[in-house]
C-alpha cells in the first residue's frame, strides 16, 4: 500500500514556513488504518512485547491497537500534570524551551520488553526522554516506531542505539 497518498501536506501550520504532515486522511481510511497497523506490527519480526508505550497525544491512536494485537499492555506517557497517579518525569529540550513528560511509577516492571510508538519522529527529544523513563523503570526498549520519520531534522541521532522503524521517511 502506498501510505504516502494518505498523508496530507498542510503548509504554514502550526507556523509560517512549516509543512505539517497530516495523518488524518490515513486515519479516515479503514484500509490504510489497518494496513499501517499491520506494517508497524511487521517491523517487530515476531519479537515479543510486554508493553506498548504511546506518546501524548497522537501516539495514543496506534499504540493501543498495537498492544491489543501483541497481547501486551498499553502505557500512556503524558505531558506533565495529566496523569492521576504517582509519576516519574523527564524533561527535554525543544527548539523554543523545555517540556516535561511523565509515566506512572508502576507502568513498567523490571525486565519488560517495551515498544515505543509515536506518530512522528522529528527532533527526537520526546522519544529520547521516553526511552529514559522506560529504562528508569527497568524496562528494555526493543524498538521505537513511527508513522513518519522527518529525517532532515536528525532526531534519530538522539536515539542512537535504539532500533527505529517508520512507515514513511521524508
Amino acid at each position: 500500500m502506498d501510505f504516502e497518498t494518505f498523508i496530507r501536506d498542510v503548509h504554514d501550520f502550526p507556523k509560517p514556513g512549516v509543512v505539517f504532515k497530516d495523518i488524518t486522511p490515513l486515519l479516515n481510511s479503514p484500509e490504510a488504518l489497518s494496513g499501517a497497523r499491520d506494517t508497524l506490527l511487521g517491523f517487530l519480526n515476531g519479537d515479543p512485547v510486554d508493553k506498548v508505550v504511546g506518546i501524548d497525544s497522537r501516539g495514543f491512536i496506534f499504540a493501543p491497537m498495537l498492544a491489543d494485537k501483541l497481547n501486551a499492555g498499553f502505557v500512556p506517557v503524558r505531558k506533565r500534570g495529566k496523569l492521576p497517579y504517582t509519576t516519574f518525569s523527564e524533561s527535554y529540550t525543544l527548539e523554543y524551551g523545555t517540556d516535561t513528560i511523565e509515566i506512572h511509577v508502576d507502568a513498567i516492571k523490571k525486565g519488560e520488553r517495551v515498544l515505543i510508538h509515536d506518530d512522528v519522529l522529528a527532533t527526537g527529544g520526546t522519544s529520547s526522554a521516553v526511552c529514559k523513563l522506560v529504562e528508569k523503570l527497568g524496562g528494555q526498549v526493543i524498538q521505537c516506531n513511527y508513522l513518519i520519520h522527518l529525517s532532515f531534522l536528525q532526531g534519530a541521532q538522539k536515539l542512537n542505539g535504539y532500533a527505529i522503524k517508520s512507515l514513511l521517511t521524508y
